[in-house]
């Protein structure tokens, strides 16, 4: 598909627009049409605030009309064979793939995430979507034999899994494509329509996706990518026509969807403040290296970072040693830049709240071993020592470049520290005593535990998710396909 067909769905924008924006404009994609509406906004990168693209928000009468096309649409996607699904996604995967670098810039310019990390992402999504095909033709059932008590002889149950029927996924600003693309891979492979609702500072990603979805072959109804003002998002939580709601957010804002959202299903995928364990007997280098990459990749906007590190005492000075150089060595600057390893978190908002809570710690008798200087949206990644509990830089998610370091001289005390967190999405643990692990396994409560590596690790197809604050639900393709699809019994009697 070439570069230029991406461009078919844009609004064309007034001439002025056009020059002071890469990306151009883009309408609202409703029942496979480009809608303009009265309430255009630019979006503007969080590194020098340029304007990337003017998108439109869509008002109550979109919404509604997006709603009523996806109710339309179901009743052709819960239809469609598997072989058409995987022939969709596959599509969809082969479009990302040869429009490679835009979708790179777009995440670079709209999310201030570096070029090389974007590129990643790109990768990544163009891999949830092949996975995501595989899995269409993977949904299988199973045969019960129900004559288990007399007089049931000759009966025998099917189960099989059936489309629940239009989705809502509202995603966040830090995976702009992948995130989006765990809700619309998973919704077409199970037959059932999405409605996209992105987070207003990245929504050009989700939109070129969009593009591509429509193209792919997937019915017009089928998708619809719907960027709206909060107010105007609330048929997408409270009407009973959507059956799932799939959000990926704040703790905050998740749990208050789930509250409003009725008697439809919901998956939660939200914060965490990740801690990862590095025992004595660890490759510290190796540790050190990965420590780094995962608690600064992407400014340490993720809600698996690496937040709190717990290293044995007899190990600590030696951990400390190799990692400080490594982070001294990651470049901060413009997201553009291949040599770029941190661009700017989000906004300045997000810059003072980390600016706040490390001023805290200070205060508390923080020390910082590393970093700690800030410039606009940008913040040199940040080593903190001398660390409690209960200072915000520990225990709630900071979602910036700071980790945190705490020694310990018993095992058990250290994963109880890390298990105090009220998030429990995923940790990390630096060992090779399996009794160790195994103690971690049972004791932690998590979504996932990381042996021999960071708490930041995740490849698209595992399945991924949390608990207490962290949500409920998985992701991951056949674990989402799952929560986007509901068994149905049938049973046969063969003795009549």
């Amino acid at each position: 598909m070439a570069d230029e067909r991406l461009r078919a769905g844009k609004i064309q924008a007034a001439s002025n627009e056009e020059t002071q924006s890469e990306y151009g404009t883009f309408g609202v994609l409703v029942d496979g049409q480009w809608r303009t509406t009265h309430d255009p906004i630019e979006v503007r990168s969080p590194y020098d605030q340029s304007v990337v693209a003017i998108i439109h928000h869509a008002g109550p009468d979109l919404v509604e009309q997006a709603i009523q096309a996806a109710v339309r649409a179901f009743q052709t996607t819960r239809k469609l064979p598997s072989w058409k699904r995987a022939d969709v996604l596959e599509k969809i995967s082969a479009g990302i793939q040869a429009n490679h670098e835009k979708f790179s810039r777009a995440i670079a310019l709209e999310a201030g995430k570096p070029i090389r990390t974007a590129r990643g992402e790109v990768d990544r999504a163009i891999f949830t979507f092949k996975v995501a095909a595989e899995e269409a033709k993977r949904i299988y059932g199973e045969i019960i034999p129900l004559d288990w008590l007399p007089g049931n002889e000759g009966r025998v149950g099917h189960v099989h899994r059936v489309a629940l029927g239009p989705i809502a996924g509202i995603t966040p600003f830090n995976f702009p494509l992948n995130l989006v693309a765990h809700k619309v891979a998973p919704a077409i492979a199970a037959g059932n329509p999405i409605l996209l609702r992105p987070d207003s500072q990245t929504p050009i990603s989700a939109l070129l996706l969009g593009e591509l979805v429509i193209e792919a072959g997937w019915p017009a109804g089928g998708i619809a990518i719907i960027p709206t003002r909060i107010p105007d998002a609330s048929p997408l939580v409270e009407d009973d026509r959507i059956k799932l709601l799939s959000f990926t957010g704040s703790p905050a804002v998740g749990w208050k969807l789930k509250s409003q959202a009725g008697m439809k299903a919901v998956a939660l995928e939200l914060g965490g403040n990740a801690g990862t364990i590095i025992h004595h007997d660890a490759d510290i280098e190796y540790a050190a290296g990965r420590v780094a990459w995962g608690a600064f990749s992407y400014a340490g906007q993720s809600c698996i970072s690496v937040q709190r590190v717990y290293i044995h005492q007899q190990c600590y000075e030696d951990f400390v040693e190799q990692l400080i150089p490594k982070v001294e060595a990651l470049q901060v600057g413009n997201p553009l830049d291949d040599a770029t390893d941190i661009g700017p978190v989000i906004d300045t908002g997000a810059a003072d709240r980390i600016e706040s809570w490390l001023q805290e710690a200070l205060n508390e008798g923080a020390h910082i071993l590393s970093g700690g200087q800030r410039e606009g949206n940008l913040w040199q990644p940040t080593v903190l020592s001398e660390i409690n509990e209960d200072m915000k830089v520990a225990c709630q998610e900071i979602f910036g470049p700071v980790v945190s370091l705490f020694p310990y001289t018993d095992a058990g005390n250290a994963i109880r520290a890390v298990d105090s967190s009220s998030f429990g999405l995923q940790a990390g643990l630096f060992t090779n005593d399996m009794q160790l692990v195994n103690e971690a396994f049972h004791e932690l409560e998590v979504g996932g535990l990381m042996v021999n590596d960071i708490s930041t690790y995740r490849i698209d197809h595992m399945p991924y998710g949390g608990v207490k604050r962290s949500g409920f639900g998985r992701e991951g393709l056949r674990y989402a396909i799952e929560e986007m699809t509901e068994m149905k019994l049938l049973t046969y009697n063969h003795s009549q």
